[in-house]
């Protein structure tokens, strides 16, 4: 709750701060589905696993750049025991995390469909930035279940990892103008995360953790994780946005 008090905060700065560039500001939600490439599924792409909403306010310095505070809450899951992969099967593992975002994104729209000289509507974009995210991460077995994995070291750390991250969002989608006020987008987005405990698995089996060897396989000191350093989050989601002026403004 204090995260999420923190994030709507500073959303609520950068939204101030737009307004005082009247013809430029954005503001805008967005919906959709969100997954996760890591441990316990290290090969699908596109596997969506949870839903993803989230809103941002954005200065637009001409009709190609602009520049944005976005804030995505997401949900990601995993279970071994649905895996087509059989050595997964066995280890069975699952879990369940929530995710908080807030990031700084750079996005250019690749034709102008947003001054007055354009008979274009939509644009393709991509975009990229740097962010931060927090996450919590539970888990429920047969025998036991727990609402946040992280205090459970469940790997046999001497300390608890933290339970946030810086994150770099990249990706591409459309834009197409509704009106002189509204436009929708859709969009699909990789955040790749500076911490490999998205999933709350990264090494090897412990010794003296309850969740260490959570179906009685894997011996203590096997791998339990697929070693790389990285998690990734992905968004896919569609959205709207309201410009404070007309978009017949963009003449720069």
């Amino acid at each position: 709750m204090y995260c999420k008090k923190i994030f709507l905060s500073i959303l609520i700065t950068i939204f101030f701060v737009l307004t005082g560039f009247a013809q430029r500001a954005e503001i805008g939600i967005i919906t959709g589905g969100s997954g996760y490439i890591g441990d316990l599924n290290q090969n699908n792409l596109f596997k969506i696993s949870g839903i993803t909403a989230g809103a941002f306010a954005k200065l637009n310095f001409t009709q190609f750049i602009g520049l944005g505070m976005h804030y995505n809450y997401g949900n990601i899951k995993g279970d071994d025991t649905k895996s087509k992969n059989l050595q997964f099967r066995n280890r069975g593992i699952n879990f369940n995390t929530n995710i908080h975002e807030v990031s700084l994104i750079t996005d250019v729209n690749f034709f102008d469909a947003f001054s007055l000289i354009s008979k274009t509507r939509f644009t393709p974009y991509i975009f990229a930035g740097l962010g931060g995210v927090y996450f919590k991460s539970s888990a429920k077995y047969p025998n036991y279940s727990s609402n946040n994995l992280r205090k459970e070291m469940t790997e046999g750390q001497i300390e608890a990892y933290k339970p946030f991250a810086i994150t770099i969002p990249y990706g591409a989608g459309l834009k197409y103008r509704l009106t002189d006020y509204f436009s929708v987008s859709s969009q699909i987005s990789y955040r790749t995360a500076f911490t490999d405990f998205l999933d709350d698995v990264s090494g090897y089996y412990s010794n003296g953790s309850v969740l260490s060897n959570p179906t009685g396989i894997g011996a203590v000191g096997t791998q339990r994780g697929d070693l790389r350093k990285r998690d990734t989050y992905m968004f896919v989601s569609i959205g709207i946005s309201y410009n404070f002026v007309s978009q017949k403004c963009f003449t720069f």
